[in-house]
């Protein structure tokens, strides 16, 4: 199990983590991995197993490859190894006995391990896989935006690239089948390396990226689960968890597998439970079932009364399987109390109102006055320098006045003695016609 820094925080993509020192509590740094207990004993094998398993990309991908003839390499050693298109580079994260073991559980047979280890990784290897490494990120989001132009239904989950860059293997999400046929031509136009696309779940993809859960460790699924198995809300139900699906699933969004660990548990217990014991007949009326303590096998009854409120009751098994014999006959308890479990101190405490009318006065509420905004007072100096602006615009209009006045006099004048001779030629006119 890698610490945090190891799966969640990268740095050109190699981990952020102690450098496979052996500060973590498997003594590697690797995701999903498994301790070679065998390689810090000094003991020497006799008769060595050749295959190995290596990891690729910090753990997030595991293989079995067999070793050379006269190759000595060991745990935590990178190497460079065979596959179908190329070569990639890898750590060896297990070897020896325990890859028997290894391959028993991955359900792996010796013979069907075809390639091999080829050499010891240089330098030159490791520049080139760093290099390799610090480009799947912008290859992600660039595959994304390509996806999404051609309204592709799915998720560019995580991309991996191969240790020589001739291949690059894309790892995506989706509700159903997705015809992809375009998409890997403008992938392969776009990155010009062989594309592989890989349909993973939700819990696979989280396993990939990794985080921290709720209860703040890291996510089992990146640490060390590898078989994922169903889960579903009668987990819930049995452990008596309220269904709530936000506090139910996990960062995948599916419900949390952990909700499987602790099942087998609570089945055992709830075996001993009688059925149909929601409710129980009693002479005061029915006893309602309102909760269950599992382990401590009691069970908590509520008993209506005549005020409306209910008395709370708790009963062991014995003595429910007996109400519920009684009840089967006919019978019906007077009473619960003093039955099984119950004492005073488990009934609810009744709480009795006073009048307090006349006793304590609340006081009273001051309203709040809105504060009137103070309008800006004019200085001074603006309103003599307006008002002798007034005075000249005053000034002003005068002697245009007074200039237009004579004008207009004079007009008056000119047309004045134009009327007056019109009006004797008219009398004269008239005087000719009599």
């Amino acid at each position: 199990m890698g610490c945090i820094g190891c799966t969640v925080g990268t740095s050109n993509g190699s981990p952020k983590g102690c450098g496979s020192k052996g500060n973590c509590s498997t003594g590697g740094c690797n995701r999903l991995n498994t301790y070679d207990w065998l390689s810090s004993m000094d003991i020497v094998d006799t008769d060595p197993f050749d295959v190995v398993e290596v990891s690729f990309k910090n753990g997030a991908r595991k293989g079995f490859y067999r070793l050379r003839e006269h190759l000595r390499t060991g745990t935590g050693d990178m190497v460079v190894v065979e596959t179908g298109n190329g070569f990639d580079i890898g750590t060896i994260c297990l070897s020896g006995e325990l890859v028997r073991l290894q391959l028993k559980k991955k359900k792996t047979e010796e013979p069907d391990v075809a390639h091999e280890v080829v050499r010891r990784a240089n330098e030159r290897d490791l520049e080139r896989l760093e290099e390799a490494r610090s480009q799947e990120m912008a290859t992600m989001v660039r595959a994304r935006v390509i996806a999404r132009t051609l309204g592709l239904e799915m998720k560019i989950g995580d991309v991996e690239y191969q240790g020589d860059k001739r291949k690059a293997t894309f790892y995506y999400t989706a509700d159903g089948r997705v015809d992809f046929r375009e998409l890997i031509r403008h992938y392969a136009k776009e990155f010009r390396v062989k594309i592989e696309m890989r349909q993973i779940g939700a819990r696979q993809e989280s396993a990939r990226i990794g985080g921290i859960g709720s209860c703040g460790r890291e996510l089992c699924c990146s640490t060390w689960l590898t078989d994922f198995k169903s889960v579903s809300t009668a987990a819930a139900r049995y452990q008596n968890l309220a269904i709530n699906q936000s506090k139910l699933s996990g960062q995948c969004g599916r419900l949390k597998c952990c909700l499987n660990y602790e099942l087998d548990t609570y089945l055992d217990a709830l075996e001993s439970f009688p059925e149909n014991a929601d409710k129980l007949e009693t002479k005061y009326g029915k006893a309602v079932l309102i909760k269950t303590d599992i382990f401590k096998q009691i069970m908590y009854y509520a008993v209506s009364q005549e005020n409306g409120r209910n008395k709370v009751y708790i009963l062991n098994l014995e003595r429910v399987n007996e109400i519920l014999e009684m009840n089967q006959r006919g019978e019906k308890p007077e009473t619960l109390e003093g039955l099984g479990l119950f004492s005073g101190e488990n009934e609810l405490e009744e709480v009795d109102f006073e009048d307090g009318t006349g006793d304590i006065e609340l006081p009273m509420e001051k309203r709040r006055r809105r504060k009137k905004k103070k309008k800006p007072r004019k200085n001074p100096s603006s309103s003599q320098q307006s008002g002798a602006k007034k005075e000249d615009s005053g000034d002003k209009n005068n002697r245009s006045n007074s200039k237009n006045a004579p004008a207009n006099n004079s007009k008056k004048g000119q047309n004045a003695p134009t009327q007056k001779g019109n009006k004797s030629k008219n009398r004269r006119f008239r005087r000719k016609k009599k």
